[in-house]
């Protein structure tokens, strides 16, 4: 009882400077909302000039986009339940958590590799229509932003590994968290507007 308690206490507080560089994160992801939207927007506009190639109902694959979306999802519990155990200092928990963390989000840009993949080796690439040029682009950016926040995920865990529960490890992962269930809201956004709605 008595290591849980000295655990709480350790566990570092925020003072202003972290309020403002957590603040300067909230900006830089509203920017990238404004990117984002930028995107679905010219997608909007542009998913139904197929130019006498695929749809989406004809190229997507429901289960498949399933199995990415849980993936990803399943990603941003253990990514929650990571930052937890690193508020209350256990370091084990936090490897332990945002390594599954990392092998989901691994398995999710895996996934989406080899649906770019078997798109092109069939002759449905980028060049191919106006729809498949903003589908790339979209989907791609997206999984560009999560392949970024992997390696920074790999370069907190190993620096944890190494130096322990700092208060400044703790604010990393605060702000990587807080990128990655942005980049969660994102799919699930393409998920919908892209997927669902390409296949309905």
């Amino acid at each position: 009882m008595e290591d849980i308690d000295t655990q709480i206490q350790e566990a570092p507080k925020y003072d202003k400077t972290d309020d403002t560089i957590v603040f300067g994160f909230w900006i830089y992801l509203m920017t990238d909302c404004v990117l984002f939207a930028a995107l679905f927007a010219v997608y909007a506009v542009l998913h139904n000039n197929t130019f006498g190639g695929p749809s989406g109902s004809q190229i997507f694959s429901p289960h498949y986009v399933l199995i990415e979306t849980l993936a990803l999802l399943s990603s941003s519990f253990t990514c929650g339940i990571g930052l937890i155990s690193a508020y209350n200092m256990q370091k084990n928990r936090v490897i332990g958590w945002f390594s599954v963390t990392f092998l989901l989000g691994v398995s999710f840009v895996i996934m989406e590799i080899v649906e770019f993949a078997h798109l092109i080796n069939v002759g449905n690439s980028f060049k191919r229509s106006a729809f498949l040029s903003s589908y790339f682009t979209l989907v791609g950016t997206h999984g560009l932003h999560v392949t970024v926040g992997l390696i920074g995920m790999l370069i907190l865990m190993i620096r944890i590994y190494t130096k322990g529960l700092t208060k400044s490890s703790v604010r990393r992962l605060t702000l990587l968290s807080l990128f990655w269930h942005f980049l969660d809201i994102i799919w699930i956004f393409i998920f919908t507007i892209v997927y669902m709605m390409g296949i309905a």
